[in-house]
């Protein structure tokens, strides 16, 4: 498989963890307090975002260094402190990332399939 063809494959993959994301969001309630009072919302959301930072890690280094816009190593940052935080990932944290930075990065990377 050609680079730009592993890339592309790999950011529709994060496009469809990020509507997981959407999805748990409208399944659980769009609420701060009930994703905090939820482990069951918290693990769902917590899994999409564990997914999506191995994904980034899948790309290749020239496509990241393309578009530095995108903050590619936090994206792998937190799927690691998700990964090794053993049921201490800060909620408030998470809640911004489902609801503030997914949709960005959906957009971004739609917007990136979509252009090539």
């Amino acid at each position: 498989m050609k680079p730009l063809d592993r890339n592309i494959s790999v950011l529709e993959h994060i496009v469809t963890y990020c509507e997981q994301i959407e999805q748990t969001v409208e399944r659980f309630g769009n609420s701060a307090e009930t994703f905090r009072a939820d482990p069951i919302y918290r693990n769902a959301a917590a899994l999409c975002i564990l997914q999506i930072g191995e994904l980034v890690g899948k790309l290749t280094d020239e496509f990241r260094a393309q578009h530095p816009s995108i903050p590619w190593r936090q994206i792998k940052a937190m799927r690691n402190i998700v990964a090794h935080s053993y049921g201490t990932v800060d909620p408030e944290i998470t809640w911004e990332i489902i609801t503030d930075d997914i949709p960005d990065l959906k957009q971004y990377c739609t917007r990136i399939i979509t252009s090539e």
